[in-house]
């Protein structure tokens, strides 16, 4: 056990121990594993919250950059970016099919980004081991701006206690961890600690495109809703080919550049006209539709055209009595009648996220006794979304704007961020069959940030045959780590 002294009379407590793993390259890689918890306080010194982290420090003796990942929710620990993902052990899994229980597979992992940057898995405040100190309240730490605040201070506070302000800085954020990564970049380095990238893998910045009356949520997810009727064999009016082989022989990317022209075009031409829509146009648009995403016409037609993401996951497979994925629409769960019309929980009553989260908390939970000898009497908690969620503050104080934003738009701050420091690189990645942050989205809010032609330069994306975590899929997460070493190596 070693122990680092915070300013006060309090311990910062973690135990590291020592690993090595072979890279695909035949590099051997000597690593330090660290677990513990950074101590997060208030301006007056006093305690606010004891944040949990994973660390993973290679031994080459040459400097290396360190990269802060967490994941979203909000409510959602950073365990799936880790042994799911990108750390130095792995629970492959069997997506895009369900993964059966245990016993599972875990060991090093071939695609762990520790081949080029120093790892820091941080867990937010409810989540994982992450707790609230003595006397700290859940508004303080609950809410868009509040927790951008509290990870700022543990990141600065892992820099000072581990050495590393010299160390190139990335940050890594999935799903709302790409609103907090975005927020949080500009934080920093309105506090003096500049960054040379920041990482976003199903991103949403401009949480206002979600309001309800708003049209850019159906055009954001059209392109999404056809590669997933493609997958089904449901385009072009149920032209069968099932499992994901092609539509009519038109290849995946061919198919998504005709719908994207049509989103983006036609359709939203149409949307933006409301009821001054001819009934002849709004016939030729719904005939267009139906064949892009498998729907009826009619069906179409009397929803105005405007597709719910809710009623798209049941009408899709409905006459096989299925519900697709919300997170990967590649999978598909028998939901033939279910009692009760209430709220399920999104982020585990999805056959997407139901099919890999035992395999990752299972191999996380080995990870930490078997590898780590880590040892605590808390709790893990991989999701506390529906606590969090429900008493999460939405309000947002955007750089450039005086008064808090009703709901975040945070892509005002990575472009004040971007034109703060010009050498800041961005990369948005993403899977073309996730519903809850379709692609199309992440173009819409980039191409919101209004850079000039040489930081636009700065943003980089790349969008996979995969769902919002993209990473699980066997085939996938391979061309990932290629993609993100050469990143790194551009930006560092």
């Amino acid at each position: 056990m070693i122990t680092m002294a915070d300013a006060g009379t309090e311990l910062e407590s973690c135990v590291t121990t020592r690993h090595a793993i072979d890279l695909p390259d035949g590099r051997r890689l000597d690593y330090q594993a660290t677990a513990g918890t950074v101590r997060v306080s208030r301006d007056d010194g006093s305690a606010l919250a004891d944040v949990f982290y994973l660390a993973y420090r290679a031994d080459t003796g040459a400097p290396r950059p360190v990269t802060f990942l967490f994941n979203g929710g909000p409510g959602s620990a950073s365990l799936w970016l880790n042994v799911g993902g990108f750390g130095p052990r792995r629970v492959p899994t069997l997506t895009p099919h369900a993964t059966p229980p245990a016993p599972y597979e875990f060991g090093d992992n071939p695609h762990t980004l520790l081949a080029v940057s120093d790892l820091v898995f941080l867990d937010a405040v409810g989540t994982g081991f992450s707790r609230l100190a003595s006397g700290g309240r859940t508004d303080e730490v609950w809410g868009v701006d509040q927790d951008v605040d509290v990870f700022a201070r543990a990141i600065l506070r892992y820099l000072t206690i581990t050495g590393s302000w010299q160390a190139p800085r990335y940050l890594f954020g999935e799903s709302y961890g790409t609103s907090r990564a975005a927020a949080l970049v500009h934080k920093l380095q309105n506090l003096g600690a500049d960054f040379n990238g920041v990482i976003m893998l199903s991103t949403l910045l401009n949480w206002a495109t979600t309001q309800p009356g708003l049209d850019q949520y159906y055009i954001n997810l059209l392109p999404s809703y056809a590669a997933t009727a493609w997958y089904h064999g449901r385009a072009n009016h149920g032209r069968a080919n099932h499992g994901g082989a092609n539509h009519g022989g038109v290849p995946l990317a061919e198919f998504l550049a005709g719908a994207r022209e049509f989103a983006g075009g036609e359709y939203a031409s149409a949307l933006q006209r409301g009821d001054l829509l001819p009934s002849a146009t709004e016939r030729a648009v719904a005939a267009r539709l139906a064949e892009i995403t498998g729907l009826d016409a009619g069906w179409l037609l009397r929803r105005k055209l405007r597709i719910e993401m809710e009623d798209f996951r049941r009408q899709l497979l409905a006459t096989d009595g299925k519900l697709i994925g919300r997170f990967d629409t590649r999978f598909a769960a028998d939901h033939q009648y279910v009692i009760g019309t209430g709220a399920f929980d999104p982020a585990t009553d999805d056959a997407a996220t139901a099919g890999v989260n035992s395999a990752h908390l299972s191999g996380f939970h080995q990870h930490l006794a078997a590898d780590l000898g880590y040892r605590t009497d808390l709790h893990y908690r991989p999701l506390h979304n529906m606590t969090i969620a429900a008493a999460w503050d939405w309000h947002h104080k955007a750089p450039g704007i005086d008064a808090p934003l009703q709901v975040p738009n945070v892509a005002l701050d990575l472009s004040a961020a971007m034109r703060r420091n010009p050498a800041l690189r961005v990369y948005i990645m993403g899977g073309v069959f996730d519903l809850s942050t379709p692609f199309a989205g992440a173009e819409f809010d980039i191409s919101h940030l209004f850079l000039g032609e040489r930081l636009r330069r700065n943003v980089r994306f790349s969008w996979y045959e995969s769902g919002h975590m993209t990473f699980v899929d066997e085939k996938v997460i391979p061309v990932m780590a290629s993609d993100l070493a050469q990143f790194y190596a551009g930006a560092t």
